[in-house]
C-alpha cells in the first residue's frame, strides 16, 4: 500500500506545502495518519488519487487554521518563568558587557557620553550636561554622531542578516 501511494502523497504534498507554509513532509505524514485511521472500508481506497489530492489538501487547510490560531510568547517571555533562568541571565549579562567594551572602544568624547547615559539611575539630559561641562543643546547631536559610530563598529563586528533571515 505504500509503495503504491508513497510517489502520489510525495508530490501532492510537495505541491500543498508551500502554500500552506508548512513542510512537505508534515502534510506526507498527516496524510499516513489519516490513511491509518481509516477503519471502515479497504486499507487503500478505491480512487486513491482523488482520495489523496482529498486528504493533502485537507491537511494544508488544518495547517493554515493552526497557524493562525497560534500566538507566540508574550514580550515578557514564555511562562513558568524562564526569565530568571540561569541561561537567560548569563547570556543578558554578556550582552551587557559586550556593549561596555565596545562602548569603551569609541573614539573622543563617546565613551563618557554613552557610559554617562548607560547609567542605572537613569540621569536627564540636564544632569549628564552638567556632568560632562557641556551645554545641553549639543546632547543629542553628539549622541546621535555616538550612536551611529557604535552602530557602525558592530555591524562590522557581527554579520548582519540579509533579507529573508538568511545569514551571510
Amino acid at each position: 500500500m505504500v509503495e503504491a501511494l508513497e510517489a502520489l502523497v510525495r508530490a501532492e504534498a510537495g505541491a500543498e506545502a508551500h502554500a500552506s507554509g508548512s513542510e512537505a513532509a508534515d502534510l506526507e505524514q498527516g496524510v499516513w495518519l489519516r490513511l491509518l485511521e481509516r477503519r471502515s472500508g479497504p486499507a487503500v481506497p478505491a480512487d486513491a488519487g482523488r482520495w489523496v489530492r482529498a486528504a493533502v489538501r485537507a491537511e494544508a487547510r488544518a495547517t493554515r487554521r493552526r497557524t493562525l490560531r497560534e500566538r507566540g510568547y508574550a514580550a515578557e517571555g514564555p511562562p513558568g518563568g524562564w526569565g530568571d533562568c540561569p541561561e537567560r541571565i548569563a547570556l543578558g549579562a554578556a550582552e551587557h558587557r559586550a556593549l561596555r567594551a565596545a562602548v569603551r572602544r569609541l573614539p573622543g568624547r563617546c565613551p563618557r557620553l554613552l557610559e554617562a547615559m548607560l547609567a542605572p539611575h537613569d540621569p536627564t539630559y540636564r544632569e549628564i550636561a552638567g556632568e560632562l561641562g557641556m551645554s545641553q543643546g549639543s546632547l543629542g547631536p553628539m549622541r546621535s554622531r555616538c550612536l551611529g559610530c557604535l552602530r557602525r563598529m558592530l555591524a562590522a563586528e557581527v554579520a548582519a542578516p540579509e533579507r529573508w533571515g538568511m545569514e551571510r
